[in-house]
């Protein structure tokens, strides 16, 4: 195993060129694993460490740009308030000496459905930017997951940053998981609402062969919530409106029996999530529009 070691993000993209089976590495929490188990002999590693701008962020004025290699302790000290989501899915990775290594870039660059980061990803709308010698693009978070740990880049492409809306209304991440530290998502949920929009969007971990949304579960919330009023009133969502976007919720899922849990429990585990998640998030709303008439 070669390992190459560029000092610079246009040293990385050649190496990338001339050698389009090396795996990048930077925080080498998936990575590292994969090798120590055997379960991965790449013939190059192409090590990302020195490339500064990987680890940098700007906040501009309608998203954030994250580099790929900016650490989750970063996200959860810095860009609580622009990324919320986000953040608290940075809460449930691993240890803290794993949240101060690993990045959002390293989970894409998986695409394990198991990823903590995806969920938040998935409803926030995020945009991947990769490069290559040949130039950039931004591939929308919808189309980045192609199969199983398989994703949209190219052989000769690399993750740079990651764009991200910033929240203009509530969002919230759960996962289910056999302890409260240093395990695999069993399943879990994000929820964002965007208010601007009157939408809200999910993302979905560890329960489908990818990452999702559970798009019709989506659909129907958006209807009810346009349809009865509840952006402009505040009101309460009634119990058959939130029963209904969990079942759908939990029937977007597709997920398999393995060790960390069943598909029936999956699928029951993300319905219960998707509940408790729209309640929080609605919750505040009504707060935040109950804050901003009275100051009003």
């Amino acid at each position: 195993m070669d390992f190459l070691r560029p000092a610079s993000w246009e040293e990385a993209l050649a190496a990338k060129a001339e050698h389009p089976t090396a795996v990048p590495i930077a925080g080498g929490t998936d990575v590292m694993v994969e090798i120590n188990f055997d379960h991965r002999r790449p013939e190059y590693l192409l090590d990302l460490n020195r490339v500064g701008d990987l680890y940098e962020w700007e906040v501009g004025e309608e998203a954030v740009r994250l580099g790929a290699s900016v650490p989750y302790s970063r996200i959860m000290e810095n860009l609580r308030a622009e990324l919320p989501g986000l953040a608290l899915a940075s809460h449930t990775v691993a240890s803290p000496q794993i949240r101060n290594r690993g990045g959002v870039g390293g989970n894409l660059g998986t695409a394990s459905p198991a990823g903590d980061a995806h969920p938040a990803l998935l409803a926030a709308g995020a945009e991947v930017e990769a490069e290559s010698v040949r130039g950039s693009r931004r591939i929308p978070i919808d189309a980045f997951y192609t199969g199983v740990k398989r994703n949209a880049l190219a052989p000769d492409e690399l993750i740079r940053a990651v764009h991200v809306k910033k929240a203009d209304g509530p969002q919230q991440y759960s996962k289910v998981g056999t302890r409260n530290a240093m395990v695999i998502a069993v399943c879990a949920f994000g929820l964002a609402l965007h208010p601007e929009t009157r939408t809200v969007r999910t993302g979905i971990g560890s329960a489908a062969p990818t990452p999702v949304r559970a798009r019709t579960a989506e659909e129907f919330l958006d209807a009810a919530l346009e349809e009865d009023g509840f952006w402009d009133n505040g009101k309460v969502i009634t119990p058959s409106v939130a029963k209904q976007f969990a079942d759908l919720c939990a029937a977007a899922c597709n997920p398999i029996d393995d060790v960390r849990g069943t598909a029936s429990y999956r699928r029951h585990a993300v319905g219960v999530m998707a509940r408790r998640t729209l309640s929080w998030t609605w919750e505040s709303y009504r707060g935040a529009r109950r804050a901003s008439k009275g100051a009003a």
